[in-house]
């Protein structure tokens, strides 16, 4: 007669059980450290890439501003100054950097003209902005700090390198030299660069000025149109199909295309609104109501599902408690059973604007990678939201990775550092709202 197995002695079967779920266990944390390394790993690289685009080289110049030059007329009127281009300004600025490195006693070995290689193309029109803002400085001599050429700010940053500038047309070793000099006696260095953030777009020739202002405004305006559009579509169709429509085959014909739809590749998505709001209806292209119009589209699947799970989530005594003592069907549902369900609609709904704030592709085709050089006008039928030509956060970044300029490329890290924030900021929104709205039952 066999003795009867007891439950404490542990026999080769459960040993081989244990040892499985021993398995599954590491297999589980081997997954998530090889996928926290790599986050890591791409942090590392995009922060170390990036970071150098928030700081930007300038030159401190000391610079005359001769009046029979800047205002012949000698009224000092804005109206008559302004007909000095920027043309004017340039040779002033070569002319006083030659004077102040001349002043320190450097070796430069450049001409006054061949000092255009250390300052940028954008710097003469900051001074004429400048002087036209206060035309008192003409007559004056006065520091200016001037923006550093693309190159320059390159050389300071470990980019650009005397071996480089003999290959460089843009560029000469003596400027180098000169630059390296100006920055030892604290003529030239890096500082904040808040133009990254606030100014517009600039030309293949003047990395060093562009930013993302209209990028990040472009991005804003389409939040707003998502956001006004997909939040009370998406709640509405979401406490309509779980709480009112009747089971049947229509409503689970919906309810499979809303899930299709939520697969459906961004870029489809595009192509619709290519032909829908442009091609048809006649909108302005690159328009930011258009690229929000596209997004909402795109995001309203993606708010639906999780509000239906939130909604459905709420026990059934919610309804038949609130049933019981007297509510309407459209009592108990906005009374009780949708602020039970608004953490996981909010949340829902902030999910979906994030990832329309990072897409691209339909965007693309909307032709949204327009060249953005100046801030849109006001709010007006023609201009702004409505009409005038814009650009996004993720498209700057294309739009910048395309160019050949290395600063571009640090430009466009430095724009996804700025989009991971943004993002960082709307999840924590989520969790912030999740737990402001969380009830319990």
């Amino acid at each position: 007669m066999t003795a009867p197995k007891s439950l404490l002695t542990i026999d080769p079967h459960t040993r081989k059980r244990h040892a499985a779920e021993r398995r599954f266990r590491r297999y589980g944390l081997a997954g998530i450290v090889i996928s926290v390394a790599a986050l890591a790993l791409l942090l590392v690289s995009i922060l170390h890439n990036g970071t150098s685009a928030f700081r930007q080289s300038y030159l401190t110049i000391t610079l005359e501003l001769p009046a029979e030059i800047l205002d012949p007329t000698g009224a000092r009127d804005r109206d008559a100054m302004a007909r000095v281009t920027t043309l004017t300004y340039g040779p002033l600025l070569e002319q006083g950097l030659a004077d102040t490195a001349g002043d320190l006693g450097l070796e430069t070995g450049l001409s006054p003209r061949d000092m255009r290689q250390l300052i940028s193309r954008q710097a003469a029109a900051d001074l004429r902005y400048m002087v036209l803002d206060r035309p008192e400085l003409v007559g004056t001599t006065i520091e200016f700090r001037a923006l550093a050429s693309g190159r320059i700010d390159g050389f300071l940053k470990g980019r650009v390198s005397r071996d480089s500038a003999e290959r460089d047309g843009n560029i000469s070793p003596e400027a180098l030299d000169l630059a390296a000099q100006l920055a030892k006696a604290g003529r030239l260095g890096l500082r904040w660069n808040w133009a990254f953030i606030t100014a517009p777009d600039a030309s293949d020739q003047r990395p060093e000025a562009a930013g993302l202002g209209v990028a990040i405004l472009g991005s804003v305006y389409m939040m707003l149109v998502v956001l006004v559009l997909a939040l009370p579509l998406g709640t509405m169709a979401s406490i309509y199909l779980e709480e009112f429509a009747r089971k049947n085959r229509l409503t689970d014909l919906i309810e499979v295309n809303i899930s299709n739809l939520a697969a459906v590749p961004s870029i489809v998505y595009g192509i619709l609104g290519l032909a829908i709001f442009i091609n048809f209806a006649g909108f302005n292209q690159s328009s930011p109501l258009v690229g929000g119009l596209v997004l909402t589209l795109m995001t309203l699947p993606r708010i639906i599902i999780p509000a239906r799970a939130a909604l459905k989530s709420v026990p059934p005594s919610i309804r038949d408690a609130a049933l019981g003592v007297g509510a309407s069907k459209m009592q108990s549902v906005l009374h009780h059973v949708l602020p039970l369900a608004m953490p996981g609609i909010l949340t829902g709904v902030i999910i979906g604007l994030a990832q329309a704030l990072g897409e691209t592709a339909p965007l693309l085709l909307i032709g949204m990678v327009a060249f953005v050089r100046d801030y849109p006008a006001a709010w007006t039928p023609d201009s702004g939201l409505f009409g005038e030509a814009s650009t996004a956060l993720p498209v700057q970044v294309y739009n910048w990775t395309q160019r050949a300029d290395p600063a571009f490329a640090e430009r466009a890290m430095g724009t996804i550092i700025v989009l991971l924030a943004l993002l960082l900021v709307v999840n924590a929104a989520a969790i912030i709202l999740r737990r402001r709205f969380e009830r319990r039952w």
